[in-house]
């Protein structure tokens, strides 16, 4: 364990995806010191996967490259990855956490010059495109990693492997014997930036989403969109490449329900219309079905939604999915009930994407103690003890609603910290 370290005044940001890189931004800006902690290898959380985001539909280069620059160039801020709080005891102003990172077995002396990558011989699923295609054991997370160090899947190394990836490295940078460490920070208070994510659509038993490549999320459309997802911007039925002539959506994929996650999750809808936007740019002639319960396109995006729902090759159907059929073509056939008709609908299609609920990431592993979750598994917070939620980790949001929940915690936070 490593010396305790910190100020009276320091901030703890736990997670750094938009939600903590902008409490971050905000708090250090205004003087405080701060610490940044995510679990990835990586920093930039979810929209790091997105091939655009809402308002401005621009690529996440686009806001995080610039909030990457101002914490490099930051003083205050000292950012950990791979790292997770383990317990945190005290009280506001005088908050004392105990903080684990594993070992990345790659040090500061990597440069990314990829010759690791390029010597490995094994492989695995890559995570950060959801399985869709493999990268190597000893990988950059993604093209805009930051940091752009290298990271390395120690337990998918054969032996042949491991010997390969230290003997490509002329920095000295990989290091098989790295060990996972505990630093232990002094703060005054702790932002819960910790965000979402998706709802695991294999417990939706009537969506098949296990019986068929041809069933997708809405997160695997965003990456196959993405120039630098698993099919370089195309979106295909992925396993067979298939360019999809019809698309059927399934909203509220969890949401909305008692059995899975019970509140709506804001953004699902708005999702969709966006990648019918994606699919049109591909393919113009698609037929495109959606079936939802409600359409819910808040204030500022109901001109988009009107747009997209006068699209004469797309159909709205008002009726939850009740099941979905893997054809022996390969194909899939959505039932559903139209509630406005009363009739029952069979519709097969190429590809069925499942626009699947935001789950705040804390809702599987629970609270550290000194946090407090609701029933769903969101951060309650308590300003006064300088316990505070921000983003995706408070509730379900979008960008621009993340980044002003996020200001309003780091605000308050430095409150805290100024007492």
């Amino acid at each position: 364990m490593t010396d305790e370290q910190g100020t009276s005044g320091a901030i703890l940001v736990v997670g750094g995806g938009i939600s903590g890189l902008t409490s971050a931004l905000e708090a250090a800006e205004v003087g405080n010191d701060v610490f940044l902690i995510d679990k990835n290898p990586y920093f930039g959380g979810r929209v790091a996967q997105l091939n655009e985001y809402f308002p401005k539909m621009c690529p996440p280069s686009c806001g995080l490259e610039i909030n990457f620059r101002r914490i490099r160039d930051n003083r205050k801020i000292r950012t950990y990855t791979m790292a997770t709080v383990k317990s945190v005891s005290g009280g506001p102003g005088n908050y004392e956490v105990s903080v684990e990172i594993a070992p990345r077995y790659v040090n500061s002396n990597c440069t990314a010059c990829g010759d690791c990558t390029a010597a490995c011989p094994d492989e695995i699923d890559n995570p950060f495109n959801f399985g869709m295609n493999t990268c190597k054991a000893a990988y950059l997370p993604h093209e805009m990693a930051f940091p752009r160090r290298y990271v390395i899947d120690k337990g998918a190394l054969s032996a042949a492997g491991a010997e390969a990836v230290k003997a490509s490295c002329k920095y000295n940078a990989v290091d098989l014997d790295m060990q996972s460490e505990t630093i232990t920070l002094n703060v005054a208070s702790i932002i819960w930036a910790t965000g979402w994510t998706p709802y695991d659509p294999a417990k939706i038993e009537n969506l098949n989403y296990n019986g068929s490549s041809a069933i997708v999320t809405n997160m695997m459309v965003e990456r196959m969109a993405a120039p630098s997802g698993p099919t370089g911007g195309k979106i295909v039925v992925p396993g067979s490449d298939k360019e999809p002539e019809s698309i059927a959506f399934v909203q509220c994929a969890g949401s909305r329900d008692e059995s899975h996650l019970e509140y709506c999750s804001y953004i699902c809808c708005m999702a969709t219309f966006k990648q019918m936007n994606y699919i049109r740019e591909q393919y113009p002639e698609a037929k495109i079905y959606v079936f939802y319960i409600d359409l819910r396109s808040p204030g500022k995006y109901e001109k988009f939604r009107e747009k997209l729902m006068t699209d004469e090759n797309a159909s709205f159907i008002k009726g939850k999915v009740a099941d979905t059929v893997i054809e022996a073509d390969g194909r899939v056939t959505v039932i559903a009930e139209d509630a406005v008709t009363g009739d029952k609908i069979s519709q097969t299609v190429d590809l069925v994407v499942l626009a699947t609920g935001m789950q705040p990431s804390l809702a599987e592993g629970g609270a550290v103690s000194g946090l407090t979750l609701d029933s769903n598994g969101f951060v309650l917070s308590d300003a006064d003890k300088g316990i505070i939620g921000a983003g995706c980790a408070k509730k379900a949001a979008d960008v621009a609603t993340t980044t002003q929940s996020s200001t309003a915690a780091a605000l308050k936070a430095i409150q805290v910290s100024r007492r």
